[in-house]
């Protein structure tokens, strides 16, 4: 059974910083790609961040690159976000997910394992 945990949301005034985790497990972590998405009240799920496999590749969302870092440590099968420099509409409910695929993918659809989501409130 694959199981996907995300952990580290929280409150925190706008400036400031968390960090997310994700473990995972169920399956072979090394042989996937990571995704964070995040979707806040009344609107679709957008994507954040991405990390090949093996963590040599990443790709990030126009709106956070520069404030946020996607990583993994494969040996403990669990992925990050290091989110800086909060802004008051970086508040939503985070998600991690897996996909099994040769290319970074930044859509929901291409994704085939979801965690449960934390929320990330960012106050003004």
């Amino acid at each position: 059974q694959v199981q996907l945990v995300e952990s580290g949301g929280g409150l925190v005034q706008a400036g400031g910083s968390l960090k997310l985790s994700c473990a995972i497990s169920g399956l072979t972590f090394s042989g996937y790609n990571m995704g964070w998405f995040r979707q806040a009240p009344g609107k679709e799920r957008e994507f954040v961040a991405a990390i090949s496999n093996r963590g040599g590749t990443t790709k990030y969302a126009g709106s956070v690159k520069g404030r946020f870092t996607i990583s993994r440590d494969n040996a403990k099968n669990t992925v990050y976000l290091q989110m800086d420099s909060l802004k008051p509409e970086d508040t939503a409910v985070y998600f991690c997910a897996a996909a099994n695929l040769l290319v970074l993918a930044t859509t929901p659809g291409a994704y085939g394992y979801w965690g449960q989501g934390t929320q990330v409130t960012v106050s003004s």
